[in-house]
């Protein structure tokens, strides 16, 4: 690894708590991630220095703020590699952007009896969004299915496309699972049929590079607290092209150019899609997180959570009774498990109690679970700052409380 752990960790004041009288052992990455310093820093400092509305303001402050929001749509843009920041949208996070699309593709696209693909991993917000387009316009979902290792079954996908398919929504990295999907095929076999994607990247963007002209996808979706910054802050990429052809999600201030009691006319891109004040002092947080984990380097920090996550699995699976959720050949940071007969919830609060912070219950994927035969799981997911002691913290957890049942 090529980053200093110790000084990482400094960035991250939380890291240095104690939970029940135990030192901190972080492993919920998947839910939320840790803040560094400058992320909230700079937060602070827009709020104490530059706070106004941006936008159409002439003061000094309101420009100042202006030009550091739009900055950050521009370091949003260079680190997805989009064409254009018109192809950056802000939103509320990765639940609001599969939501615009799912509302504004179906009022605009979707007729009754077309079809939309997703996948039996799905986080729910990219099955119910779909679901109250299907209970509004008439329109079908097809789910890819999986095997029980927690791959999808590519060979089915195909069969999945017909005359009436419109949309793939597939998720980049299941939330559960791990499972890193090949949506560059995917979205290359979608394009074959003239299909466009929808990639949910919450659990990608976090872990490795993404390039979305590099994977050619049509939409992608990511949230900022996933990826050490804010809450309430995400972000919808889409092609010029498709954005161009829907239309607005909210309607209000800043999405329009002219408005009367006859007739409204819209802003241009990505501003269309932005109604309201947005979040500017999140974007800047945003912005700062990006630029913290580039300077790492994004390939440091995938070979170091990869490193992380094999000796994990290596030594989870000598505890008696360990069943992985979850074996896909690529796998991503996050580990899904159950031991034994112990019911995940009982796993996880006394884990709690040892100072492990890990996520337990069905992740917001019941269908995924329903496919497992399970109803939920521990979830150990990690993140750039998680160490080699803590992995042994939690398999000494783990054994600690199997002792106990």
């Amino acid at each position: 690894m090529s980053y200093d752990m110790n000084k990482i960790r400094e960035d991250f004041p939380i890291l240095g708590r104690e939970v029940y009288g135990k030192p901190l052992v972080y492993l919920d990455n998947g839910a939320t991630t840790q803040k560094p310093r400058s992320v909230v820093e700079a937060m602070t400092h827009e709020y104490y220095n530059v706070n106004a509305n941006v936008h159409r303001g002439v003061h000094f402050l309101s420009q100042q703020a202006t030009e550091l929001h739009e900055q950050a749509r521009e370091t949003v843009r260079r680190f997805l590699n989009a064409r254009s920041t018109a192809e950056i949208v802000f939103t509320r996070g990765t639940t609001e952007s599969i939501n615009l699309v799912a509302t504004t593709f179906g009022d605009a696209i979707l007729k009754e009896g077309d079809e939309v693909i997703v996948s039996e991993m799905e986080h729910h917000s990219n099955i119910v969004s779909w679901q109250l387009v299907q209970a509004r316009k008439g329109i079908r979902l097809r789910v890819i299915p999986i095997t029980d290792e927690g791959e999808l079954r590519l060979d089915e996908y195909e069969k999945l496309f017909n005359e009436r398919t419109r949309l793939v929504s597939i998720t980049h990295v299941s939330n559960v699972l791990g499972t890193v999907n090949p949506v560059k095929e995917m979205i290359r076999t979608a394009h074959d049929h003239g299909v466009p994607v929808l990639v949910d990247g919450a659990q990608s963007t976090p872990h490795f590079a993404v390039d979305v002209q590099d994977l050619d996808c049509d939409f992608f979706a990511f949230s900022g607290h996933k990826i050490y910054g804010p809450t309430g802050i995400g972000v919808l990429y889409g092609k010029e092209e498709w954005l161009d052809r829907l239309p607005p999600y909210m309607g209000g201030g800043e999405m329009i150019q002219n408005v009367s009691f006859e007739r409204t006319t819209f802003n241009e891109l990505p501003y269309k899609f932005e109604a309201g004040t947005p979040d500017y002092v999140a974007t800047t947080g945003l912005a700062r997180a990006l630029d913290y984990v580039t300077a790492l380097g994004m390939d440091n920090i995938y070979a170091h959570e990869q490193a992380l996550t094999d000796y994990a699995m290596e030594q989870m699976a000598t505890i008696e009774g360990m069943r992985f959720i979850g074996t896909p050949k690529h796998k991503d940071a996050v580990i899904s498990f159950l031991v034994g007969d112990i019911h995940h919830l009982d796993l996880g609060t006394l884990l709690d109690r040892l100072g492990i912070a890990v996520r337990t219950g069905h992740h917001c994927a019941e269908p995924l679970m329903r496919r497992m035969g399970i109803e939920g799981t521990v979830r150990a997911s990690f993140g750039l700052y998680n160490t080699f002691e803590e992995v042994d913290a939690l398999v000494a957890g783990i054994r600690r409380v199997a002792r106990m049942f």
